[in-house]
């Protein structure tokens, strides 16, 4: 299981919310991109890089920030926020982005999915916010009308190998992930998951390994200093 260091932009800042909330932040890193050097330095694999402000407003909102953080590393990026056209992955593409990950452009527009699909194979994740087993959009703003399941599958078929599955009651809340859910997720797709929300311990670490999922995205728990990532490596 791969653990990917959160860094989640705002106003040009590394913050991390509550459950989401863009009135809920607390600034942790003045520079994002001293925040990835000191995740890399501590054994990170791969950085898992959010642009809030991009999420919100529908188009890339931070990307001189973005473009610093791929330069300060030798490890990959992935990218999620405000990604709606094939032209934005391009252009992130060429910045030195990894993979990105499309999150409301995904459900409203399969075509644009599968063409993405189509162009960047592995590089394309989508990421499934839930609210109550439903899928929220638009900066976890609005809920949709589509089961997370639903939609994991619909997307599967289309090609996507991997998914990001955050629970959005759980984010930033340091009570560990809903296990249940993603468990409930893994029974029914074969596509590669990347649990995300709620991890606050190794405990939790540990037991999202268990149930079988490639990846666990840590960020509040690692901020406050509840999950040491180089203990993580060790162990």
């Amino acid at each position: 299981m791969i653990i990917y260091p959160a860094i989640d932009i705002k106003d040009g800042k590394c913050v991390r919310l509550t459950q989401g909330k863009f009135d809920e932040e607390k600034v942790y890193f003045e520079n994002p991109q001293q925040v990835a050097k000191l995740w890399q330095q501590k054994g990170a694999e791969i950085l898992h890089v959010v642009d809030l402000d991009g999420a919100l407003e529908g188009r890339s909102k931070n990307l001189s920030v973005i473009q610093e953080i791929v330069n300060s590393v030798n490890i990959p990026v992935q990218l999620g926020g405000g990604i709606r056209s094939l032209e934005t992955i391009k252009a992130l593409m060429a910045l030195g982005v990894d993979r990105v990950i499309i999150g409301t452009k995904a459900i409203q527009d399969k075509a644009m999915l599968k063409e993405a699909v189509e162009a960047y194979g592995d590089k394309i994740i989508v990421s499934i916010d839930a609210k109550d087993g439903y899928v929220a959009i638009d900066g976890w703003t609005k809920t949709s009308e589509v089961s997370a399941i639903d939609f994991a599958s619909e997307i599967e078929k289309i090609g996507v190998a991997t998914i990001v599955y955050t629970d959005i009651a759980r984010d930033g809340m340091l009570k560990g992930p809903n296990f249940e859910a993603i468990q409930h997720l893994q029974s029914h797709v074969k596509v590669n998951i990347i649990a995300s929300g709620g991890v606050s311990s190794l405990e939790d670490l540990k037991k999202l390994s268990e149930i079988g999922v490639a990846g666990a995205i840590v960020g509040k728990a690692l901020y406050e200093g509840k999950v040491d990532l180089e203990e993580i490596k060790v162990g």
